[in-house]
């Protein structure tokens, strides 16, 4: 199983979603970062002065697959997120020892994106 963490600009998510759900990955954890690379920040104008921002806002994606599915989602990644200025962001690609589903104690990669039929009510 890897892990893929990936730090991107907010308007390159909606594209990118889109296409995982063609895909069938449906999980994936997003939350809202703060950081600087190699742009380190940018000079901004407020009520007449210039002010350096250090650090830019980012989405971080972490999406965690088996192995073979890897290479097509960080294709996807970064087919929308590249726009060739600086700041179009990081992929990680990370090894996962273990997951767990906490509701029924199943582990292995049978937990991963799609492994169980959609429960009924």
């Amino acid at each position: 199983m890897k892990k893929i963490e990936a730090f991107i600009r907010h308007e390159a998510f909606d594209p990118i979603r889109a296409e995982l759900l063609d895909m069938g990955v449906p999980a994936l954890s997003i939350l809202e970062v703060k950081g600087s690379g190699r742009q380190r920040g940018e000079v901004e104008r407020y009520r007449g002065s210039a002010l350096m921002i250090g650090v830019r806002p980012k989405l971080k994606l972490e999406i965690v697959v088996e192995e073979g599915e890897v290479g097509p989602i960080v294709e996807t990644i970064q087919r929308h997120a590249r726009s060739g200025e600086a700041g179009d962001g990081k992929i990680f690609v990370l090894p996962v020892e273990g997951a767990i589903r906490i509701r029924t104690g199943e582990g292995g990669e049978k937990v991963l994106q799609g492994r169980e039929e959609p429960e009924t009510a």
